[in-house]
């Protein structure tokens, strides 16, 4: 009796049902299975996120199917044989049989086939080969998908430095794949084939390395993945920069510890050494987004130093200065580097502070500074900035008179 996942709710959905309908309204039975991320996962128990679906019908065939049964088709990789169903709101990503007929690392020419094992050699690891029919019959290609799965072995689909070679990403991917699904050690061919090729990661675009690294770091786990790619030099043509390995395991550690989210930006930035400018430049290299780069460089900034036995005023100051998500970031960052053990009630109740302190607003305005004598000019933002300082210092006393009484002695005392 052939293997099966069963009819799962994803899979009965109305939305599903909708789109599956379609297509097999105009290619027949079993012209379309469910493939890939979706098959592997349920077969594990994981959650499924996106819904991927094979089919023997070319993309203007899958395009004039959805319209028909009144779906939106949208034309998200053509020359790739890929269009995307919109279904109940949800978008299923519908891509022809395809097989390669020239690579060179970077992209692929492909051409479309009716054939399910074609389409299967040309995946990049066995357990990603699967496919599913509506009924939930799981079809395994290679022979080896099904058990590598439920294993834990990622495996790359026939001689690994060919499959490498087709897409130097699969590199990244391979230790991606380590770290959310990989139980054991490491399958010795593929690692071998990654170490010796990792030099052409180089000529991938910075977008597809960042998206990849984030997507490892977003792993419940990603220790022993990173570790391994530091080892074979992998990790070094990504981030061209010491790497801090402990930070991120501490990081790490915390997060499953105090049920924190995982946080794949700021595990990247644990990574990093303490240097803001060479983080902003790795940002910039890897092209992150200009949120993710000015995170990762405010979370890295040399000052404030924060340490778990600061006071509670001592903690308002610091957080009234780096802003709370900073503020946060750098809490973290410093705890992964402590003995986390010893003062975790202090590095959580600082974290906890942060959270829910809501910075006061400073009760005077550069009016209030013309006001009391200063003239217009580069001085009010400099005594604004003495009457702020002194505010701060007294805790953000909650009294603008006493503010007001401040900046007079303040102004007073200026030479204009």
């Amino acid at each position: 009796m052939s293997e099966t996942i069963g009819q799962r709710p994803w899979m009965t959905a109305p939305a599903t049902v909708a789109v599956l309908d379609a297509l097999e309204a105009a290619g027949g039975a079993d012209c379309a299975r469910y493939v890939g991320g979706c098959v592997r996962n349920t077969l594990i128990g994981r959650e499924v996120g996106d819904i991927d679906i094979a089919t023997t019908l070319t993309p203007d065939r899958v395009t004039e199917a959805l319209q028909a049964a009144k779906l939106k088709a949208v034309p998200t990789g053509l020359e790739h044989g890929t269009v995307t169903a919109v279904s109940g709101g949800k978008p299923y990503e519908i891509t022809t049989l395809r097989r390669d007929v020239a690579t060179d690392g970077r992209r692929a020419v492909v051409a479309f086939t009716t054939d399910w094992a074609e389409d299967a050699r040309r995946r990049d690891f066995t357990l990603n080969a699967l496919y599913a029919r509506c009924d939930g019959g799981l079809v395994d290609p290679t022979g080896h998908g099904v058990a590598d799965a439920r294993a834990g072995r990622i495996v790359f689909v026939g001689e690994p430095e060919h499959r490498v070679r087709e897409d130097y990403l699969r590199i990244l991917r391979f230790f991606r794949f380590l770290a959310w699904y990989g139980l054991g050690p490491p399958d010795a061919a593929a690692l071998a084939a990654c170490e010796s090729l990792k030099g052409e990661l180089k000529t991938l675009s910075a977008e597809r390395v960042s998206k990849e690294l984030l997507k490892l770091l977003a792993a419940d786990d990603p220790r022993e993945a990173a570790a391994l790619m530091a080892r074979t030099g992998v990790l070094g043509e990504v981030l061209p920069a010491p790497i801090d390995l402990d930070r991120l395991n501490g990081l790490v550690a915390i997060e499953a510890d105090q049920l924190f989210e995982n946080d794949p930006v700021l595990r990247l930035a644990a990574l990093l050494p303490d240097d803001q400018v060479g983080a902003v430049q790795c940002a910039e290299g890897l092209r992150l987004s200009n949120a993710e780069r000015d995170r990762i460089a405010a979370a890295l900034a040399p000052a404030p130093v924060l340490k778990s036995w600061m006071s509670p005023r001592e903690i308002r100051r610091a957080l009234y200065r780096l802003g709370p998500e900073a503020f946060r970031d750098r809490a973290k960052l410093a705890w992964a580097r402590a003995d986390r053990t010893a003062a975790t009630p202090q590095w959580r109740g600082m974290i906890a502070l942060g959270e829910g302190w809501t910075a006061p607003a400073f009760p005077l305005t550069g009016r209030d500074v013309i006001a009391a004598g200063v003239p217009k000019g580069p001085m009010v933002g400099q005594v604004l900035r003495e009457v702020e300082d002194w505010w701060i210092d007294h805790d953000f006393i909650d009294d603008k008179l006493s503010a007001v009484e401040k900046l007079k002695s303040v102004a007073q005392g200026m030479a204009f």
